[in-house]
C-alpha cells in the first residue's frame, strides 16, 4: 500500500512540474555551460523545454534525455530510439557537444553573438536539428513568454543585433507602429508597453546604435511614456 502511495505520488510530481519548476531546476547547469562555451543559456533552456514537454516527456523520464538527441540505450522500460544518460546534466552536456563537433552548428561559436539568443535558434534550425520549419521561431517564443534570456548574463547596455526584415514585414511593422503612435508627431515617438528599441529602429528605416546616439542613451531600456528622437 505504502509503495503504491509512493508511485502514484511521483507520478503526479512528474506531471504537474510546471516549466518554471523546470527552469529554476536546470538553470545553473544551463549558464554553466553558457560560460564555458558561449552558448545562450536561454537557447540550451529553450531547447530543452521544447523537446522535452518541460521533462514530462517519456524519453526524458525514463532515459533523461532532454533535446530529443537520437542514439542507443539499454533501457528496458521504453522502446525509443532515443539515447540514454545517466543524467539530465549529462543530456545537457552532450547538446553542447553536439554543436561544437558537428559542422553544420560548430560554426555558430564564431557567427552568432552570444548574447543573439535569436540567431542560435534559427542558425540551429538551419543546421538540420529539427525538420519543422517553425521550430526556431517555437523555441524563441519559449524564450520571450518565460524571459529566459535573464539568465543570458547581457551587459547593461547590449543592444540587440539588428534584424534585416523584407519589404513586407517592414511595412508591416512601420504600419503598427504608426497606429500606436497616432498622436506622435513626425520627428519624436512616444514609447508604449510593449515597445524596444530594436522594432522602433525596424519600422522607421534606422538602427537601435542610431537611436541611442540621437537620443543620447546609455542603456536601450525604455519606459512608457517617453519621447524619442527619430
Amino acid at each position: 500500500m505504502l509503495i503504491w502511495l509512493v508511485l502514484i505520488l511521483l507520478g503526479y510530481n512528474a506531471q504537474s512540474q510546471t516549466v518554471t519548476d523546470y527552469v529554476e531546476e536546470h538553470t545553473d547547469h544551463a549558464q554553466e555551460l553558457m560560460r564555458e562555451y558561449d552558448v545562450p543559456a536561454s537557447v540550451i533552456l529553450a531547447v530543452a523545454i521544447h523537446e522535452s514537454a518541460a521533462g514530462k516527456s517519456k524519453v526524458a523520464r525514463h532515459l533523461n534525455n532532454h533535446f530529443g538527441i537520437k542514439g542507443s540505450n539499454s533501457n528496458p522500460t521504453i522502446n525509443s530510439s532515443y539515447r540514454d544518460y545517466e543524467s539530465a546534466d549529462e543530456s545537457y552536456d552532450n547538446f553542447v557537444e553536439v554543436l561544437q563537433n558537428r559542422s553544420s552548428f560548430s560554426k555558430l561559436f564564431d557567427e552568432c553573438d552570444q548574447y543573439d539568443y535569436a540567431a542560435w535558434a534559427k542558425g540551429i534550425q538551419r543546421g538540420g536539428y529539427a525538420s519543422s520549419r517553425t521550430w526556431a521561431n517555437q523555441v524563441i517564443a519559449i524564450i520571450n513568454k518565460y524571459e529566459l534570456y535573464q539568465y543570458d548574463d547581457r551587459p547593461d547596455d547590449y543592444v540587440e543585433p539588428m534584424k534585416v526584415l523584407t519589404v513586407s514585414a517592414r511595412k508591416k511593422h512601420s504600419h503598427s507602429y504608426k497606429n500606436k503612435n497616432h498622436h506622435s508627431s513626425a520627428k519624436f515617438y512616444t514609447i508604449r508597453k510593449g515597445d524596444n528599441l530594436n522594432k522602433i529602429a525596424e519600422s522607421h528605416g534606422t538602427s537601435s546604435t542610431a537611436l541611442m546616439r540621437k537620443n543620447g542613451l546609455k542603456r536601450s531600456a525604455l519606459k512608457p511614456g517617453q519621447k524619442i528622437k527619430l
